[in-house]
């Protein structure tokens, strides 16, 4: 458990993944093994090197959200909106009935909403400057979805976003940790993200992390000898944190607490220094008050670049060992999901130690040179107590986060 007097729980869960749209979805599908990889829909990918992409399914925002929001959001605040009233849901709150000031939002973001900046640029070069939308001017940015968010439900509290790629997401839930630590009562938090659009997808190029490989089953393959890059994706994970107390109070169902965290920056390249990752590990599981030996599973951040993976299994093996603790990527599923990634993570984690499973890292053949006990295929039943969440940003940024039972 935490040492902090104040205690972060998750009372509520909100997803939106290529795999499923809402948690129940997700979760029968994560625990089957079921993909939600496929070419490209939202565009013709014709033209470009890398045309997979995890696309959420089915969402229709017109059928959840009122229309005076569809003209101003981006697809990314959209999806985050709703899944964010799918958390509330899950944690019996309704935020009119709470002080506005004793609830605060905090999530992540890697890109902000470039499909309706693109839409508003083609606008400006094809129209003029009179046809650019009004609500150009915050639909793109990275705090937009903390700020709608904020907005719909009347929360006055705390607000903020994180911006540091995938790692992003760990450090959000961190900050609102944080936050109720202070005395906030109740933060939602976590990430969506959404760039899979003609703008978004050059940036996401320019990396040169993305897979080329045309078959879905065998385009992102972390921990596997043939890895060269990984699927982006589209959607995440809303969590509803609230200190222990305030749940008990509530006699709110909780799904497990936010124990401990980490976080640290990698050397810059040529210094001889080594990468930041095992240090954060150590961080995470020391501000948790727990002992490697006590982490049932991994989720892996899985880049699925080879340098990288061989960073990470190294990271995984100086601390608990070859071999030494289960490890599991189900984000082979979904694509990496950016800042979404993360809380999706942390949410199938919660998931896994309700149930008593290990969800797998589907269609990777995993190279032993990486020692690693990495769940493939099938799911894992098993007792879980403590789960280790790691993530990692474009250019250094290393985060880990655990999770524990109620």
């Amino acid at each position: 458990m935490s040492t902090a007097a104040t205690r972060t729980v998750v009372t509520g869960i909100g997803i939106a993944a290529p795999n499923g749209l809402g948690t129940s979805d997700y979760w029968a599908a994560t625990r089957s093994g079921k993909s939600g990889i496929g070419r490209i829909t939202r565009f013709d990918p014709t033209g470009y090197p890398a045309k997979l992409a995890g696309q959420v399914p089915g969402f229709n925002a017109g059928d959840h959200l009122p229309s005076r929001l569809l003209a101003q959001t981006d697809h990314m605040t959209r999806l985050a909106l709703v899944a964010t009233d799918w958390a509330l849901a899950d944690a019996g709150v309704t935020p009119a009935e709470l002080p506005a000031y004793d609830m605060g939002v905090v999530t992540a973001s890697s890109s902000g909403g470039f499909e309706f900046g693109q839409g508003e640029l083609q606008k400006l070069w094809s129209q003029g400057s009179q046809y650019v939308s009004a609500y150009q001017s915050f639909a793109w940015f990275y705090a937009v979805n903390s700020g709608q968010i904020s907005i719909r439900n009347g929360m006055k509290g705390p607000s903020g976003v994180l911006v540091s790629d995938q790692a992003g997401g760990l450090d959000a839930l961190a900050h609102a940790r944080r936050q109720i630590r202070k005395g906030t009562q109740l933060i939602v938090s976590g990430s969506i993200d959404a760039s899979v659009c003609p703008w978004g997808w050059v940036a996401q190029l320019a990396s040169g992390r993305l897979s080329e490989g045309e078959e879905p089953d065998r385009a992102y393959l972390p921990f596997d000898a043939a890895a060269a890059g990984h699927v982006p994706g589209e959607g995440g994970a809303i969590l509803i944190l609230e200190s222990a107390e305030a749940a008990a109070r509530r006699g709110a169902r909780v799904y497990g607490e936010i124990a401990g965290y980490g976080a640290t920056f990698d050397p810059a390249p040529g210094t001889g220094r080594p990468p930041g990752l095992r240090k954060a590990i150590e961080l995470a599981l020391a501000d948790a008050g727990v002992d490697a030996g006590d982490v049932d599973v991994v989720f892996a951040d899985g880049a699925a670049v080879p340098e990288l993976d061989r960073i990470e299994a190294d990271a995984l093996n100086e601390v608990f060992g070859p071999h030494g603790v289960m490890v599991t990527t189900p984000k082979t599923m979904t694509g990496r999901l950016y800042s979404g990634a993360a809380p999706l993570d942390v949410a199938t984690a919660l998931l896994a130690i309700r149930d008593g499973v290990v969800p797998p890292t589907t269609n990777v053949r995993p190279d032993a040179t990486y020692d690693l006990d990495l769940i493939t295929d099938e799911p894992r039943p098993t007792d879980l107590r403590t789960a280790l969440i790691l993530a990692r940003g474009h250019a250094g940024f290393n985060a880990a986060t655990v999770v524990t039972a109620a």
